[in-house]
């Protein structure tokens, strides 16, 4: 029998077949279609599974979610935005299957705890900085989900002096200063004529001063909400995933400088914050992990 990861993302559909040790292989993605999103979810279900028999299928979506009532409200992807019921969606497709579902970033904070570099710390958190910025976090062991599964919702911690507006309807969220997606905006709006985060992030490295300057804004916004979170939660260690960190100095220099200037208190003053060795897979992973054995303390539907 056969164990299936799903990941809902701000933009794109990713599944894969998982093994026992959470290895995923066999990925697809495609993009969400903004008209019919469950049918090309669906599609993509079918095409992993093949003729496999599936005894589990892990699911980790971007968020807001509602956990307990298997509920996703993706901010990015209008035809979910008031709430699609994913989990019920999922097990009428698969009905021998048990189906675990948990927002992204417990995802990720799972499979950098099982496999990545959280592996062996007790209390850390992880984010990933891509089109979104999302996070999740170990405490005493323990994935923490909160009261709905939103819990580690990083992106959603408000950088000081900022009043961008953000999707979710509030002004100056670290996702509406430091994403790649938010980047680019803001890039373009002072003449960057560039168009995603892998140029910006070239642009910057070849010294464009608007690219470094946008370049630093995301990554002084990052170091602000790390060190934040960092003193409420009592972590030691950060990791970070995502395509746009993967973006180097022009990203991580002022990361690194914020994370020092407001790591002022003894107990967050050695935090250590890396790049992750999962790259831009891990909340699939962490779905897998959830296919396999639920992830320990994460919730399920």
């Amino acid at each position: 029998m056969t164990a299936l990861a799903l990941d809902i993302g701000a933009t794109k559909f990713a599944a894969g077949l998982v093994d026992p040790h959470y290895g995923v292989h066999e990925v697809r993605q495609v993009a969400a279609a903004s008209d019919d999103p469950w049918r090309t979810c669906r599609d993509l279900l079918v095409a992993v599974a093949g003729d496999n028999r599936v005894r589990s299928i892990g699911i980790g979506s971007a968020g807001p979610v509602d956990v307990r009532a298997g509920v996703t409200r993706p901010l990015n992807l209008a035809a979910w935005r008031d709430g699609f019921t994913i989990v019920d969606h999922v097990r009428a497709l698969f009905p021998d299957a048990v189906v675990r579902f948990a927002i992204d970033g417990a995802c990720l904070v799972l499979a950098e705890h099982r496999v990545g570099g959280l592996r062996g710390v007790d209390n850390g958190l992880a984010l990933t900085v891509s089109s979104g910025v999302g996070g999740g976090i170990i405490a005493d062991g323990r994935v923490v989900v909160g009261r709905t599964g939103n819990a580690g919702h990083i992106g959603h911690i408000v950088v000081p002096g900022d009043d961008t507006p953000c999707p979710c309807g509030g002004f100056g969220c670290v996702e509406a200063v430091a994403s790649g997606m938010s980047s680019v905006r803001w890039a373009r709006s002072r003449g960057w004529m560039g168009s995603n985060g892998l140029e910006l992030a070239a642009a910057a490295h070849a010294g464009d001063a608007i690219a470094v300057a946008a370049m630093a804004r995301a990554g002084t916004a990052l170091g602000q909400a790390v060190s934040s979170a960092a003193a409420l939660l009592d972590v030691d260690r950060v990791v970070i995933s995502g395509g746009f960190a993967q973006s180097g100095q022009p990203l991580w220099g002022p990361l690194r400088a914020a994370v020092a200037r407001h790591c002022g208190l003894e107990f967050v003053r050695g935090l250590r914050v890396e790049l992750s060795r999962l790259s831009d897979g891990a909340t699939l992973v962490g779905a897998g992990v959830l296919a396999v054995d639920g992830g320990g303390q994460v919730s399920s539907a």
